[in-house]
């Protein structure tokens, strides 16, 4: 089964970055808002590597998604695991096993994401 649809998110910076040798660690919480087949709201945090060449970084990040996935209610959570190369970024987060609740209790699958013109999708 398939779900698609659009994503907002707000990340706030928690404590200051560590900027030192071309590269920037940082952490972040998360804010997001879901809509389309998976509709709800997520929070997490996000561990992040930004680099001195424009477009290219890491991060890890784990975020609980609450809501109704095809009208399925419950949580799960997701792994994000991503690397930006000048701006490519390949991602897909799978879903933690076991880490649901509710109708969304044995959670699996993934998150495959695009960030288009600064649209989340």
């Amino acid at each position: 089964m398939r779900a698609q649809g659009s994503f907002e998110v707000r990340m706030v910076a928690q404590g200051d970055a560590d900027a030192a040798d071309g590269t920037t660690l940082g952490r972040m919480a998360l804010d997001k808002q879901y809509a389309g087949d998976l509709a709800g709201s997520a929070r997490g945090t996000m561990l992040s590597a930004l680099t001195a060449v424009q477009g290219s970084a890491g991060y890890v990040a784990i975020e609980r998604v609450t809501g109704s996935l095809h009208g399925r209610r419950g949580s799960f959570v997701l792994q994000h695991d991503g690397l930006m190369s000048r701006g490519v970024r390949p991602l897909a987060s799978p879903v933690v096993l076991a880490s649901g609740s509710g109708v969304l209790a044995r959670p699996r699958g993934r998150v495959d994401m695009q960030i288009t013109d600064g649209e989340h999708r």
